[in-house]
């Protein structure tokens, strides 16, 4: 049996309020999530159900309080160093250019200069900021900068790709856009993506398998769904595809009354 790119087996993170009274709120409890190597797959709950706390678990940013992270078989300690995490908000150094941004990894890690900076220029040809090497964070339009933070993601050629709702703050052309970009790069070396989303549809148009998650408090797995749509997808087009239709009805069903549960706690809090 080949192991899992990352698993995630009994996980529970459970964290200590700061108010100085010592209450303890669970946000996940007992999760068992699996992505295969090559394998598509997101994650999709409630806001506030902790769909980022397992993003940051398996990158190894936050230690479970119980359970245990496995990439490919080993037990993770430490930070995931076969992970590339795309985060939701910016991440891009705003006194660095665009090549500046994408290039710095490679030098982190001790690429020479010269060969650090071709691989930089080849990943902003790929994501469609050829010409704008020079450009700064502020130069760039939001999805502009969306690109050059994909590119910073992938230029390391991470094994497992961990993605927190990277899209969301984008207008809606560009966001499916960004996701049919995201598609044809991941078909290209199919690498193993855990992908958070609060949105449904962007979760089935991209994915092999979406899961749903509980609302809080004890966040957990509540609904496994094979996305059997036919690849290479477009997003938009997709939506029209009569199957979409049913797993998209069948997902709703698992995940309608966990986002009024969700609704009302933010409400009552």
């Amino acid at each position: 049996m080949v192991d899992a790119a990352l698993s995630l087996d009994g996980v529970t993170c459970t964290f200590v309020s700061r108010t100085g009274e010592g209450r303890r709120y669970t946000a996940v409890q007992d999760v068992d999530l699996s992505i295969a190597s090559g394998e598509f797959v997101s994650v999709v709950g409630p806001t506030g159900c902790g769909k980022s706390t397992l993003l940051n678990v398996g990158a190894g940013l936050l230690a479970p309080s119980s359970g245990q992270v496995r990439v490919f078989g080993q037990p993770l300690s430490g930070i995931n160093k076969r992970a590339g995490y795309m985060f939701q908000g910016e991440s891009l150094l705003p006194w660095r250019s665009a090549l500046d941004n994408v290039v710095a990894g490679l030098e982190f890690s001790g690429t020479p200069k010269a060969q650090a900076r071709e691989a930089a220029r080849d990943w902003l040809r790929r994501v469609g900021l050829g010409g704008a090497e020079d450009r700064y964070p502020h130069q760039m339009s939001g999805g502009m900068r969306k690109r050059a933070m994909l590119a910073q993601t992938l230029i390391r050629d991470p094994d497992i790709i961990l993605m927190d709702e990277p899209f969301s703050a984008l207008d809606i052309q560009t966001r499916q856009l960004m996701e049919n970009e995201v598609l044809d790069l991941w078909m290209a070396k199919r690498k193993a993506v855990l992908f958070i989303t609060h949105d449904l549809d962007e979760a089935i148009a991209m994915s092999d398998r979406v899961v749903v998650l509980s609302a809080g408090p004890g966040t957990h797995p509540i609904g496994e769904f094979n996305i059997d749509l036919p690849r290479p997808r477009d997003v938009a087009e997709v939506r029209a595809h009569p199957r979409f239709v049913e797993l998209h009805s069948a997902i709703w069903a698992v995940l309608r009354d966990e986002v009024l549960k969700g609704y009302a706690q933010q409400k009552r809090a």
